[in-house]
């Protein structure tokens, strides 16, 4: 048995939050996943990151905010970061060469993840879940328009 030094003791709604980051991270593995398959660089774990990331940002926005107040308090700057943070990263994986322009899909599915990250993070479910498959579904259709080629 490990003493710690603080004692980790859990209410209804740390469980919640934990879900919610839980369902972040199981969504973004799905379009991380498709990535992977596709062998492009940013993959599984990238994709969770980035959702995770935005997840967090979007449930500690709630926590900055003191209770009872009113006014020049604004939650939505924090999803208005996550979406100019995120394009930074989805511009460092687009490469043009000649012409020729590769990472676009791969930027934005990484911008869709931290869309998605962030709904989860407010505690909806349903939209997010929907997205996951509507984005796995327009991924693989590349693929699947290669081989019918």
């Amino acid at each position: 048995m490990i003493d710690l030094p603080f004692s980790l003791s859990f209410t209804w709604f740390d469980l919640e939050l934990i879900v919610r980051l839980l369902v972040a991270i199981i969504l973004s593995a799905i379009i991380g996943y498709e990535r992977e398959l596709s062998h492009k660089p940013a993959g599984l774990r990238t994709h969770i990151f980035v959702s995770m990331g935005a997840c967090l940002f979007t449930i500690a926005s709630f926590f900055l905010i003191p209770a009872g107040t009113s006014g020049s308090y604004d939650p939505t700057r924090i999803a208005a970061g996550v979406v100019a943070g995120i394009s930074f990263i989805g511009a460092g994986s687009i490469i043009a060469l000649r012409g020729d322009v590769k990472g676009l899909t791969t930027a934005a599915s990484l911008w869709v993840a931290a869309a998605i990250g962030l709904i989860v993070g407010l505690g909806n479910y349903t939209l997010p879940i929907i997205a996951t498959i509507i984005t796995y579904v327009v991924l693989r259709l590349d693929r699947i328009d290669k081989k019918i080629s």
